[in-house]
């Protein structure tokens, strides 16, 4: 019989410029590696995470939710070192214990303040001797908390939003903005574009617009979606969905450009979605600039059965 676990839940965010994307590589920086070894400084052992959203090399998350499981053991030996409340300490069991412990739900702003520090040491010191340049403050925890009983940062959520921001000949090039926005040399059609993602809203296959995993659905709910030009002339591309697929954000905003440069009608991602065929005609936009905006989930007596109706439905997030 294995240990007994306390459920973590972690909200973060990160420049994704430094990393190889989300997922831990051999021999490649990426943000779990960075989050895992931090954790592992603190707990002595591994620490694997489960995220809410994986992200591609270059892409940005202001609102990443992982989830970590650590031995009771581990969990209440760090707590009474470091001053944790007692509450907190016997509180969190994970999912399939149930049984509503005191404690869950609980923030733990003693262990998000070690896990920075942690983090800075793995960004800075440790990347140094690996002979990267450091990348200190890339990424940073917002909170950590005891999760509540059925929380699945993946598998529980029920939607994920994402903003893509593009800078064209009304907004002009501004190098500050070159690591977050896309520059297109010419002035964009904002309300064609607009229209053209509103076309894809709904339950649809979007092979089209994703590269297939195998064994895993392209079917996905677009919630919202819209095409927006803020006070400074910078574009905003807003997509939310229950779940997104391998480059579908990307691709449905290289889509909308080139409805905005006038190469395509507004009507023609809509017919690219229905044709269910991945062609050359569309293009996926550069990652950098898109980023992780945010990640809802319901309310805690409802995390569980989310989790289980998810998995039964979908084999990838």
């Amino acid at each position: 019989m294995g240990q007994e676990q306390i459920r973590l839940r972690i909200d973060l965010a990160y420049d994704g410029a430094p990393f190889k994307g989300w997922a831990r590589q051999p021999g490649l920086p990426s943000v779990q590696a960075a989050l895992e070894d931090a954790l592992s400084l603190i707990f002595r052992e591994a620490c694997p995470t489960v995220v809410a959203g994986r992200t591609d090399t270059g892409v940005h998350a202001r609102h990443q939710t992982v989830h970590v499981d650590v031995p009771r053991q581990r969990w209440q030996q760090q707590s009474r070192r470091r001053g944790v409340s007692r509450d907190v300490v016997r509180g969190g069991l994970p999912s399939q214990h149930g049984d509503g412990e005191t404690g869950a739900g609980a923030p733990v702003p003693e262990l998000t303040r070690r896990l920075n520090g942690a983090l800075n040491r793995v960004l800075g010191k440790d990347r140094a001797a690996e002979g990267r340049v450091p990348a200190v403050g890339a990424v940073v925890v917002r909170d950590v908390s005891v999760a509540e009983v059925g929380f699945d940062a993946r598998f529980s959520a029920l939607s994920r939003g994402y903003l893509y921001r593009v800078a064209d000949a009304v907004t002009g090039h501004d190098p500050l903005a070159r690591t977050y926005s896309w520059w297109v040399d010419e002035k964009l059609d904002v309300a064609a574009m607009d229209r053209a993602v509103r076309d894809l809203l709904g339950l649809h296959d979007f092979l089209s617009f994703c590269k297939p995993r195998e064994g895993a659905t392209t079917v996905r709910e677009l919630q919202r979606a819209s095409v927006t030009r803020g006070a400074d002339g910078m574009i905003t591309v807003a997509l939310t969905a229950d779940a997104f697929c391998h480059h579908m954000v990307r691709s449905i905003v290289g889509a909308a450009v080139r409805v905005g440069q006038g190469r395509h009608d507004a009507a023609w991602p809509a017919q690219r979605l229905e044709a269910r065929v991945r062609d050359a005609a569309v293009v996926m936009a550069p990652a950098h600039g898109l980023v992780l905006d945010a990640v809802h989930y319901p309310d805690a007596q409802e995390l569980a059965e989310r989790a289980r109706v998810t998995r039964a439905r979908r084999g990838d997030g």
